[in-house]
């Protein structure tokens, strides 16, 4: 199998890297806001993590929403435990690249969110995203609970009607159960605000997401 097909298609357990025990090792605090990137998080927050392309350009549109507690990067959906970028770029571990999102449901909603995320993406493009290709930039909703459930699911539908009456394609978004989320390295956390000038390859399709 080449390189260019593992990338395009998502590798069985048998053939993902074993990876390792030991997590990523973190400062634990956001470059931008200052508190904690890991839980635990204040009570009566909740989380979200979603997959819309490179990670670098996704936490930023979430950082950015008024309501948002914290940010976080890293890799879900795959069989290998702690793996490194390096790894997840293989396109042998399964991963996708993923942001964590800690909010204030007072002050902003799931609902709020997933307009943020659905018009900050192609979400019919597979395992890609724009010009960045591979599994790891596939669309995905990792829900807690069963609102968030249902919730995605309903938003799914609708924009994926929004969409069809533009002559884009299928959506070809995952949405399951959050799995085991694993923190990216360091230098990945808060990128673009660490490097303003940095790569952001994020790009919507322009349609409305009237949820």
């Amino acid at each position: 199998m080449s390189v260019l097909s593992k990338k395009a298609s998502l590798p069985t357990a048998e053939e993902a890297l074993p990876g390792r025990d030991t997590p990523m090792h973190l400062s634990n605090k956001h470059a931008l806001f200052g508190v904690a990137l890991q839980p635990p998080f204040p009570d009566n927050f909740e989380q979200a993590v979603f997959g819309l392309g490179c990670f670098w350009g996704a936490e930023r549109k979430f950082w950015q929403q008024e309501g948002v507690y914290s940010t976080a990067v890293g890799y879900c959906g795959g069989f290998t435990p702690n793996p490194t970028y390096e790894e997840v770029c293989s396109g042998l571990t399964g991963h996708n690249e993923v942001v964590l999102v800690v909010y204030d449901p007072q002050r902003v909603s799931y609902l709020q969110l997933l307009q943020v995320f659905w018009e900050s993406h192609n979400p019919t493009q597979g395992m890609r995203q724009g010009n960045d290709m591979g599994t790891q930039y596939r669309s995905g909703i990792y829900t807690f609970g069963e609102k968030q459930a249902a919730l995605a699911v309903a938003s799914k539908e609708s924009y994926g009607r929004a969409l069809a009456a533009k002559g884009l394609g299928e959506v070809t978004t995952e949405i399951y159960a959050a799995p085991a989320f694993y923190f990216a390295e360091e230098y990945h956390q808060q990128y673009l605000h660490k490097n303003p000038q940095g790569y952001c390859g994020l790009g919507g399709t322009g349609i409305e997401c009237a949820l």
